[in-house]
């Protein structure tokens, strides 16, 4: 396979990452908000299983790129990248959160709750504040033997971990999938060739992948041990492969593009997210919860990439760009290093 084609699926599958992620946000609060469940729900509960998996897997796919670097290459790109980017959005975030917290909780509690953020990650943030953790657990582990390093996350995945601190939790239930992307990333990117000359192949696998996972979801056992594992893989596979499909006929180009931007969406989807919601249930002009949660979803993606687009190079271009002094190693051409 070319190397354009492979970045063309490995957008694809990250765009289908992130978009699953939103409207999983966008379709749980407006059915919150409107005291209902609309025709989206059903979608939110069968990517359930697979799509923190999926977008973890993918994560880690390019993950060996970086881990390998001297110490500073590694912790600019990996650790200080991600963490400028958290506390900026975490920020952001507290400036429209925090008057309500005052509000109903004082303004000390409001400040317990961001110094809070720092050891434990926040609302829609906590995938971007893992990020770091899972490549200096991959770095910190590179040594192991790779098959002993995945049976042990695959172990904390399967224990029943439940510390109510997200960042213990959250680590244990999914390092297992960032791991196998780092693990096995070579393997699947010179082998989606064999899917993309595969498509009938590839096609049924996807049904039966389909019609198992539905059945697991509508039978309640989709978060059993093991079974949960299972599908967690499975999807990412699934995800993977329709990736490979659509880059091979070229369809659904926007996909790819948020893929690209991922992380800008990730980032700043919440505002718009809010404010569309906000908007359409106290307007009252679409009272159907399935089309809220999708115009909210459309915006909470759409509405990112256009900030992104207005801001580039202008004064607020460091909302989605990491400015030169927030590096530990000198700059490349551009100067600022991209959000992705």
């Amino acid at each position: 396979m070319t190397s354009s084609a492979r970045i063309d699926w490995v957008d694809y599958a990250k765009g289908i990452s992130i978009i699953l992620v939103v409207m999983m946000h966008s379709t749980l609060s407006s059915e919150e908000a409107l005291g209902a469940t609309g025709w989206l729900h059903g979608v939110v509960e069968f990517a359930k299983p697979f799509r923190i998996p999926a977008f973890f897997l993918i994560a880690g796919l390019f993950a060996a790129r970086g881990i390998d670097k001297d110490w500073r290459s590694f912790l600019d790109g990996k650790v200080v990248h991600f963490a400028y980017f958290y506390v900026l959005w975490l920020t952001i975030q507290f400036m429209f959160r925090g008057p309500v917290y005052i509000a109903h909780d004082g303004a000390l509690e409001a400040l317990r709750l961001y110094l809070l953020a720092f050891i434990d990650p926040f609302g829609t943030l906590w995938f971007i504040y893992l990020l770091p953790v899972f490549f200096l657990a991959a770095r910190i582990t590179r040594r192991l033997p790779p098959m002993l390093v995945l049976f042990a996350a695959a172990a904390l995945e399967t224990a029943p971990i439940d510390t109510g601190w997200m960042l213990i939790d959250e680590f244990a239930g999914r390092f297992v999938f960032f791991y196998a992307g780092y693990l096995a990333g070579g393997w699947i990117v010179a082998n989606a060739e064999w899917i993309r000359a595969r498509p009938g192949v590839a096609a049924a696998g996807l049904a039966a992948w389909a019609g198992v996972t539905a059945a697991c979801v509508t039978a309640d056992v989709a978060r059993l041990p093991v079974v949960s594992l299972a599908l967690g893989f499975a999807g990412a596979a699934a995800v993977i492969a329709v990736s490979v499909l659509l880059s091979r006929i070229g369809v659904f180009g926007g996909i790819r593009r948020c893929g690209r931007d991922s992380l800008v969406i990730y980032l700043a989807f919440f505002l718009p997210m809010v404010i569309t919601r906000l908007v359409l249930v106290k307007s009252g002009v679409i009272t159907d919860p399935g089309n809220v949660a999708a115009l909210v979803t459309l915006a909470a993606v759409v509405s990112p990439l256009i900030v992104y687009a207005l801001t580039r190079g202008t004064i607020l271009d460091f909302l989605f760009h990491r400015p030169a002094c927030f590096r530990l190693t000198a700059p490349k051409a551009p100067v600022l290093q991209p959000a992705e």
